[in-house]
């Protein structure tokens, strides 16, 4: 059974903040631009400056965990992660995830290249260096296996696994986040882990920008469980006045920076001391790192800034994200897996109840056989009470129907019938002699099964139905008006599918043939010409929903059919039905 043991660190300390490190990528001018110098720098080891846009002489002044300059190496910037690393050996959480705009340097710090390797190999690299000397020195035995994805357009992908689908996240009992499918791989040293490591690598999805020619386009998250190590490399925010992304590009820009403005959010709702909700749900990158941002795992944030001036405003925007963050607090807590003896537990209490009672479910039936053979009473009273529900519902079923019966139907019925009439009223009298209480009080104030109430016509119609069904015989051989009466109701009370049923599948029906072409040729029009604000002008469709429309049409070209629509994402076939049935009375009423 797995549960969680509170972390004490020093004087009982259950509590651990997030840790940001920000480092500051080497100035980048072309020649095509204005040499305007840096618009940050560095004061020491924890400090930094910016300008000021309100004012340029001034400068606005943060103070980090760590600070990282122009000139810092790849090991040095490992350094500020290898403290949480093992944290995960104790069976608790540990996250590192890379942020800031486009261009400034996050695949870099944490990919790396093969000559200057980033955290993700060093880190790798470390947690096998440490169990290995948890092995030797104290006899462990430790798992390692990895699982790496890739949130593009909003959709969790296995990266491990090339052309996946869609993968749910979900939180299991103890509130921590799984994603059911996703691949794991068992890795036993670091050239194992090279060795799936880089292959998935290149299935990320990446692209050129104005700015960047190899830009990330997803979030791509490494998960290493011994504990849970997340390694995960943020794609940047994106201003498209500057990156030039249209079509797809554009699309993708829109998911990336949603996802971010959540993540935003997310820390705004942590810090602040009113929110009644903090918006994990809302995107599925704030779903991953529920445990990274406020949760049960020891965190490091490297906020990656550029110098240049045309990336003062990105660079302004994520040194105020970073020192946000800095004051969120985590409470990491212990994993461990108890094994709990609940089947020895349980038998042994029952081994001792039973050493005190000795023989006593023997004793206890041969003295109700012994109290059974005094009373009298027959076997079959004991064993068919009338205080079971099951027999007693059934016989006060028949009864009633017997009832409801008409005398003249008597005589019709078959021999058969009227054995199995005779022999339900002989059980019934044994029942009531056995349990001593006369056959009239058994049935006299029983009531029948608790019902909707209905009208007094429509009981008489349904206590006839119920006879017919028992004497079909009968009421095949008299063609009475009842029955047709009863069948007309029928027919109208209860449709054959249902009221809604029946009134959607008809509604195409009931218009002229030329006015609903017309209608869907308004609406294709629409579709294949109009703007952003005539596509949202068509009913059920709204600002999201308008721009994939826009975005299908400049990759796809125009819709050749209304049935092409289904092929736009999130547009599923109940709801084009309803944006169709919608849009066709609106044209009509227009």
């Amino acid at each position: 059974m797995a549960q969680r043991v509170a972390v004490s660190d020093g004087a009982n300390k259950k509590v651990s903040r997030v840790r940001v490190a920000v480092r500051l990528r080497p100035y980048m001018g072309t020649q095509d631009e204005k040499d305007e110098g840096s618009c940050v720098r560095g004061l020491d080891s924890k400090n930094l400056e910016i300008i000021n846009w309100r004012n340029a002489t001034e400068t606005v002044k943060y103070s980090f965990d760590v600070f990282h300059g122009e000139q810092t190496t790849q090991q040095e910037v490992f350094l500020s992660v290898k403290p949480i690393l093992p944290h995960i050996l104790t069976g608790q959480n540990a996250s590192v995830f890379a942020y800031g705009p486009t261009g400034a340097g996050k695949t870099h710090t944490m990919m790396g290249s093969s000559n200057q390797p980033g955290v993700i190999p060093r880190a790798v690299r470390e947690v096998f260096k440490m169990v290995n000397a948890k092995n030797e020195d104290e006899g462990w035995d430790y798992s390692i296996s990895m699982s790496y994805l890739e949130i593009y357009n909003e959709k969790v992908l296995d990266l491990l696994l090339p052309g996946s689908q869609d993968l749910p996240i979900r939180e299991d009992k103890d509130k921590n986040i799984l994603i059911p499918g996703l691949t794991h791989t068992t890795i036993t040293s670091f050239s194992d882990f090279d060795k799936h490591f880089v292959p998935a690598s290149l299935n990320r999805t990446t692209a050129s920008t104005k700015i960047n020619q190899r830009s990330s386009r997803s979030h791509a998250v490494l998960l290493l469980k011994t504990g849970k190590l997340y390694l995960i490399d943020l794609a940047g925010s994106e201003d498209n006045r500057r990156t030039g992304n249209q079509g797809i590009r554009l699309k993708e820009s829109g998911a990336i920076n949603l996802s971010l403005f959540t993540l935003s959010k997310v820390v705004d709702s942590l810090n602040s001391s009113t929110a009644v909700r903090v918006p994990y749900r809302d995107s599925k990158l704030t779903r991953l790192l529920q445990d990274s941002l406020g949760g049960s795992a020891h965190s490091v944030m490297i906020t990656n800034i550029a110098p240049e001036y045309k990336f003062y405003f990105d660079t302004f925007g994520a040194l105020n994200f970073a020192s946000k963050s800095k004051l969120i607090v985590n409470k990491p807590f212990i994993c461990e897996t108890v094994a709990v003896p609940a089947l020895p537990v349980k038998r042994a209490r029952d081994g001792q109840e039973a050493g005190r009672s000795g023989t006593e479910p023997q004793k206890k039936r041969k003295r109700d056989q012994k109290k059974t053979e005094q009373d009298g009473s027959p076997i079959s009273a004991h064993l068919h009470s009338p205080s079971e529900p099951s027999m007693m519902d059934r016989l006060l079923a028949l009864e009633k129907l017997l009832i409801n019966c008409s005398e003249k139907d008597k005589p019709g019925m078959d021999d058969s019938r009227k054995e199995i009439l005779n022999k339900a009223m002989l059980y019934n009298r044994v029942l009531g002699e056995g349990s001593g209480v006369k056959q009239e009080s058994a049935f006299k104030n029983s009531l029948a099964p608790l019902q909707r109430k209905q009208s007094t016509a429509s009981k008489g119609i349904k206590q006839q139905a119920v006879c017919s069904s028992h004497f079909r015989s009968l009421q095949s051989s008299k063609n009475s008006p009842s029955t047709h009466q009863e069948k007309k109701l029928s027919n109208q009370v209860e449709p054959p599918e249902g009221k809604e049923n029946f009134i959607e599948k008809g509604w195409e029906s009931q218009l002229d043939t030329s006015v609903l072409d017309i209608s869907k040729h308004k609406i294709l029009q629409i579709l294949n010409s109009g703007s952003l604000k005539e596509l949202k002008g068509l009913q059920l469709i709204g600002d999201k929903k308008a721009k994939l429309i826009l975005g299908w049409r400049e990759i796809h070209g125009q819709f050749k059919k209304l049935d092409d629509l289904i092929k736009v994402e999130g547009m599923t076939g109940k709801r084009y039905s309803s944006f169709m049935k919608a849009n066709i009375l609106s044209v009509m009423g227009n």
